[in-house]
């Protein structure tokens, strides 16, 4: 990857906690120059992962939102090739009343856990195999800064599924072209590759070329990559595992 330049000049000032959610949107670039120069972190993660976790959450205190919960439960189950028998299924239904609970308390331990790794697997790259020299803390403000796009999707995400009864992805391909059967693998790579997780990438990539001072395509293009190996291959587990429509 080619390093830009070292820019001379003052450094930029720091900003607040909703410019720097706002920025991260309009003006990424801008945004995480003031972020890697000022690497406050808690409050971001703090607002980000309390909002996900309400924004999961909330269909699920429906009776709707709890049905759609269930059904998308039981066809992920299916898609690893689990058969869901009616006593299984039962016992998935009883335990519908305390989702909204169960759910809020699995993202406020997941989400900064994610962060945490993703940044650690990006020190270990960047600094330890490529020579750079940011700070973890660095890492960890911009991994923390770009879940502002997961807020975002989580807040289109959550009354589309109210309204078409699931609880899946409301942005991956598989729904955007529904002619493809989503049992076949062309059908379960599409389901995988969503929209907004596109936006997160490209836009921790920003994040990434402003600390580093490298270009941003070959960033993105490389963490792109890196994501549709992954969608390939839990494509390919599961049409495995779960059968492969025809």
């Amino acid at each position: 990857m080619t390093t830009l330049p070292v820019e001379t000049g003052p450094s930029p000032a720091p900003q607040g906690l909703v410019g720097r959610f706002i920025g991260v949107i309009t003006s990424p670039r801008a945004t995480f120059a003031a972020i890697v120069a000022h690497p406050r972190w808690f409050g971001m993660l703090a607002l980000t992962t309390i909002a996900i976790a309400i924004l999961t959450a909330a269909p699920m205190t429906t009776k709707a939102g709890q049905e759609a919960a269930l059904e998308t439960q039981v066809s992920q189950m299916e898609a690893f090739g689990v058969e869901v028998n009616d006593e299984m299924y039962a016992r998935m239904e009883q335990g519908m009343g305390r989702a909204a609970y169960t759910t809020a308390a699995g993202v406020l331990v997941m989400s900064p856990l994610f962060a945490l790794i993703v940044a650690g697997v990006l020190f270990a790259v960047f600094n330890g195999a490529m020579g750079g020299e940011a700070s973890f803390k660095q890492i960890f403000a911009v991994v923390v800064h770009a879940g502002v796009i997961s807020v975002l999707a989580q807040l289109f995400t959550a009354p589309v599924n109210l309204a078409r009864g699931t609880m899946g992805s409301a942005t991956n391909l598989g729904v955007l072209l529904p002619m493809i059967d989503e049992k076949s693998f062309a059908g379960r790579l599409l389901g995988m590759i969503d929209l907004f997780i596109i936006w997160y990438v490209i836009v921790l990539a920003i994040g990434l070329a402003v600390l580093y001072r490298r270009r941003t395509q070959p960033i993105a293009m490389t963490l792109l990559g890196a994501y549709a190996v992954l969608a390939l291959v839990f494509a390919a587990v599961m049409s495995r595992m779960g059968g492969t429509g025809q």
